[in-house]
């Protein structure tokens, strides 16, 4: 068995918490109730009611975890590169800036190939000077947008559209604008101009996401920890790109995760199906790829504790699978790692 598929199950649960809060950030720049009872409630005038998914890190809290440390210490260096491109283009640094996000997706309305917008909304402290004209040495615009400053900067280096100053036609596909913005002192913005427009029109009023019931009442029932989304499961497939045979799922309508980053990772992936049918179906697929996953794992020490940890669930038309993974099941990672790197290459 490849590293890759080794180590794919650990990857994707430390995703929850280490890796949603700079991934949902470096998505929208081309490169992650009771949460909301003391943090988060604010931003949630700033997102349309039509959102499908809905997410939220305590990124101080995760940034800080002892998990946090053990995952830096095993991963390659490389898992960074999207974060510090980040900082190089927009000035903000993920982990000493950002203190929680709220961030969300919405499905594509055109119906075409491109993968649905989205949005972070970012507490922190921020220099928005310095923010400003880093991104404006980036070749970004600013314009006024409702007493607000947005600043504009289209993909792949091309002006932004309507800039009359561009030569370059903007090809069909093309992702939306990338935009920031400060809505509020401590509050920034980030990703679809069109969308951070929409967000300003909010907050002088206007049905926001507290007013959608389906998703709401799924956020409600979440057991939350340090990091979370929920959502319709076709908007994460076709926003987050997920492998082809994850077409062949039984019918899943609505997802959530939920993970508690300390100096361990814990949580529950929870799939909400078509019926009860699609959910018996979809329990046998797990129980058949946990037996397969038990199978491989060998003699590998980090790979065997994860599956350990799993448990599968659910009643009715959901499936809950729940896992407590420890952190040194991370500190197992490194020695392999090492032993990649220094195999010579082969000729």
């Amino acid at each position: 068995m490849t590293s890759r598929t080794r180590y794919f199950v650990i990857l994707s649960l430390s995703v929850v918490g280490v890796g949603v809060s700079s991934g949902l950030v470096a998505y929208y720049v081309g490169f992650p109730a009771r949460a909301f009872a003391s943090q988060g409630a604010e931003e949630l005038q700033y997102v349309p009611r039509d959102a499908s998914v809905l997410a939220y890190v305590d990124v101080r809290e995760v940034m800080a975890s002892e998990l946090r440390q053990r995952v830096r210490r095993a991963m390659p260096v490389g898992h960074e590169d999207g974060q510090r491109e980040f900082q190089n283009q927009t000035g903000i640094n993920i982990e000493t800036d950002i203190e929680h996000v709220v961030a969300y997706l919405q499905a594509d309305a055109s119906g075409g190939s491109m993968p649905g917008s989205g949005m972070v909304l970012a507490r922190g402290l921020f220099d928005e000077v310095k923010i400003e004209s880093l991104m404006r040495e980036h070749g970004a615009k600013v314009e006024q947008y409702k007493g607000k400053r947005l600043i504009v900067a289209s993909p792949n280096g091309v002006a932004p559209a309507g800039d009359p100053n561009s030569t370059d036609p903007v090809p069909r596909n093309t992702p939306p604008n990338f935009a920031l913005s400060f809505l509020k002192p401590g509050l920034v913005a980030v990703g679809n101009a069109d969308l951070i427009r929409h967000a300003v029109d909010l907050e002088k009023g206007g049905e926001n996401v507290t007013s959608n019931t389906d998703l709401m009442n799924r956020v409600k029932s979440l057991d939350f920890g340090n990091a979370w989304a929920v959502g319709r499961f076709d908007v994460l497939q076709s926003a987050a790109k997920l492998p082809p045979g994850m077409n062949q799922l039984p019918a899943i309508t609505w997802f959530s995760v939920t993970g508690r980053v300390n100096d361990a990772i814990t949580g529950v992936v929870q799939a909400e199906a078509r019926n009860e049918d699609a959910a018996k179906n979809l329990r046998d697929v797990v129980r058949g790829f946990l037996a397969l996953a038990k199978l491989q794992a060998g003699s590998q020490p980090a790979l065997q504790a994860v599956i350990q940890s799993l448990d599968l669930g659910g009643t009715d038309n959901t499936v809950a699978l729940s896992f407590s993974v420890p952190g040194s099941v991370f500190d197992l990672m490194a020695p392999a790692r090492e032993k990649s790197v220094e195999k010579p290459a082969a000729h």
